[in-house]
């Protein structure tokens, strides 16, 4: 299992992964249950403003699924 980024600890809330859209472009990409629990927390700290957790979330995603991270992310 890949290791969660700083300030992700126990932030796992999907058993299952799932596709997910980028509601920008409309490109899709399957993401396993932690990708999916690390582009929620991200998508909700946007909206906060925990900009920390973003940049984590961000830096993390560049390293273990980049793929993901140009269609999502980008």
């Amino acid at each position: 299992m890949k290791k969660l980024p700083k300030g992700f600890e126990g932030m796992m809330q999907y058993e299952k992964g799932g596709i997910v859209t980028n509601p920008y472009t409309s490109e899709k990409t399957k993401l396993n249950s932690l990708e999916l629990s690390i582009y929620d927390a991200i998508k909700g700290a946007e909206m906060f403003g925990l900009w920390n957790v973003v940049e984590n979330g961000l830096d993390w995603f560049k390293k273990n699924n980049a793929k993901a991270y140009m269609i999502l992310l980008d």
